[in-house]
């Protein structure tokens, strides 16, 4: 075993999707990978789908918009391996394309919960740990987005949430200063997942049109995490964009 499979990572929304992905790419490269995610059913079935590995991963089922639950699942991951040196703060929801006016403040509630309140609770665990082992310190790597910079038509609950998680991630890269506790944030744009598929077909534009957009294969994500992880602690990716080259982000609309 490598200095680095003594190291403990948890991944929160890793039963499919991006978190999936990098969690798996996590356990073969060495960590000992926590699978967060609401159904451990799905999570157990991503930890045999990563095959045989030299370190362990460990499947907990967890609400993260759930304080108690979030408390309980650190406890389970310091019994389990006595550390924390990664949280990658990854589960999320959206909404379809609505104008506000027709969104459910129930659908506000619910994803701010997981995106904003969920991503609280967990850095929060996360730092509180890393604050008090020893050796102190550890990386927070948030999951933005390029709703971070410039929305979609008809996103407001998403995409207000990830304006925040970017205050979230300066915040605690500032706090965590005093502490070896490095964070940043990547944010994605047009990974190819379930949650992305109807991009392929045509989403809304900002001209008001539907189109197809160019998407890019989720390990790619996964590359750049384990690329963020892997620096030394004196030194942070703070912001990371990694999108699809050819998606119509970058220009006028």
């Amino acid at each position: 075993m490598t200095a680095i499979a003594e190291k403990t990572a948890i991944v929160t929304g890793a039963g499919t999707g991006i978190g999936k992905s990098v969690a798996t790419a996590l356990l073969k490269a060495g960590w000992n990978t926590v699978f967060c995610g609401r159904r451990k059913t799905v999570l157990e079935e991503a930890i045999a789908g990563a095959g045989k590995t030299q370190a362990k991963a460990l499947a907990v089922a967890c609400d993260i918009s759930k304080a108690d639950q979030v408390d309980d699942m650190f406890e389970t991951v310091l019994e389990a391996f006595g550390r924390v040196d990664l949280l990658f703060n990854n589960a999320g929801m959206g909404y379809k394309s609505t104008l506000i006016d027709e969104i459910p403040v129930e659908v506000w509630n619910d994803v701010v919960g997981v995106n904003l309140t969920g991503s609280f609770l967990c850095a929060r665990a996360a730092f509180g740990a890393m604050r008090r082992q020893k050796p102190t310190g550890g990386r927070i790597i948030n999951n933005g987005s390029i709703s971070a910079y410039a929305p979609r038509p008809g996103s407001v609950p998403y995409t207000a949430t990830k304006h925040a998680i970017t205050g979230l991630t300066k915040t605690l890269a500032l706090d965590g200063r005093p502490f070896d506790i490095a964070c940043g944030q990547i944010d994605i744009g047009n990974a190819l997942t379930e949650m992305v598929q109807p991009t392929t077909i045509g989403v809304p534009q900002a001209n008001g049109s539907i189109a197809a957009e160019a998407v890019m294969d989720v390990q790619r994500v996964a590359d750049a995490v384990l690329h963020m992880a892997s620096l030394p602690l004196d030194a942070n990716v703070l912001f990371m964009t990694v999108m699809a080259t050819k998606m119509p982000f970058v220009g006028r609309g």
